[in-house]
């Protein structure tokens, strides 16, 4: 399963979703700025991702830099520590990036960023763009979480 659609880094230029990779605030980078961007400060951001470490196997990852895997960046990046972590608590890398991606919503889930309502109207335009039913660009939207930019972009992907 994994995670088809996952964002760049956040330090790569990806859109929020991509703080599922990101290390703790703890130095000046774009994880501050994204932060910012969709209404969470560092210590709830911390938080969170903490939280959800508790409740699955991100939690684990004691020999990662930051003692577990919710600090992780994405299993396409090389990196020795986590795959280490991984294999040593029966984690696939397909495992690790659908439990990424679910820390991502809930990472969302306390953001600003699904806040957006969009009428029938605006769901409609998207459908006249992409050329496709009003039933299917209201899906791009709910499959995206409500964020427009992955929407679209996904929309594009597919039309290629």
């Amino acid at each position: 399963m994994g995670w088809d659609d996952a964002p760049a880094h956040v330090c790569r230029g990806g859109d929020a979703r991509g703080l599922a990779f990101c290390c703790p605030p703890v130095k000046p980078c774009p994880v501050h700025l994204k932060l910012q961007e969709i209404g969470l400060n560092p210590q709830e951001f911390v938080n969170i991702k903490e939280e959800f470490g508790k409740k699955t196997k991100l939690g684990a990852g004691a020999s990662t830099c930051f003692g577990s895997l919710v600090w992780c960046c994405k299993a396409s990046k090389p990196c020795p520590l986590r795959d280490m972590e991984l294999q040593a608590n029966g984690i696939s890398h397909d495992e690790y990036m659908t439990l990424k991606k679910q820390l991502s919503e809930e990472i969302l889930k306390h953001s600003n960023v699904n806040t957006v309502n969009y009428s029938d109207e605006d769901i409609q335009s998207l459908a006249d763009t992409f050329e496709i039913s009003f039933d299917e660009a209201k899906n791009a939207l709910d499959e995206s979480g409500n964020d427009l930019k992955v929407a679209i972009k996904n929309l594009r992907m597919k039309s290629l």
